[in-house]
């Protein structure tokens, strides 16, 4: 039998895991039932390519005082990335049909709120159901429940999900990464 060493070993638990949080994200209680997020795996040239992206985005967006850069330094030492994303375009209905206009997308009603056109902002398209985000986030919180679970180092970035929006690696209105590894420290923890 060949001898498996750490590394090896260690990647291949970090896919395991990744997969494990996208199913975790996938089963997360959505509200009204229906299932807007999707979720991708990053790993390798691909990952090191949103690492390029988000150092990229740091020239562009000044204002965030270094987060782009010193976050993709993060994902650079990640053995994997989970994506998880949202399209927020189509509000939440009860269980009997009726829309709830709540008005916290900002629109008047729901019938108003689906009619709006989409627009880039600087990170995400907008604007949002609130409960497509309230799905988002109890699917965020899912995964990185697993990863903890099984002794993963994540951490949620917007950062992350800024530059996957970037490159269109998922089809949503707004994604948040979490990037994942297996050391003896955490390297996302690092906040220079």
């Amino acid at each position: 039998m060949p001898i498996l060493r750490e590394n090896e070993v260690e990647r291949s638990a970090v896919i395991a895991v990744a997969e494990l949080m996208a199913a975790s994200a996938r089963t997360a209680p959505k509200g009204g039932g229906g299932d807007d997020t999707s979720t991708a795996i990053l790993t390798g040239k691909e990952k090191d390519k949103l690492a390029d992206t988000m150092r990229k985005r740091q020239i562009r967006k000044r204002s965030l005082a270094g987060l782009f850069e010193r976050d993709a330094e993060g994902v650079r030492k990640a053995h994997a990335v989970l994506l998880i994303g949202v399209k927020g375009t189509v509000a939440k209905r009860t269980s009997k049909g009726a829309s709830l206009n709540c008005g916290a997308c900002g629109f008047k009603s729901c019938g108003h709120f689906t009619t709006a056109i989409k627009k880039k902002g600087e990170d995400f398209m907008g604007p949002n159901c609130i409960f497509q985000a309230l799905d988002l986030g109890i699917a965020l919180g899912s995964a990185v429940k697993t990863a903890s679970t099984l002794n993963v180092d994540n951490r949620i970035m917007y950062t992350v999900g800024a530059a996957a929006k970037d490159l269109e690696l998922l089809d949503a209105d707004v994604i948040i990464g979490i990037p994942l590894s297996v050391t003896g420290k955490n390297p996302f923890m690092d906040r220079k």
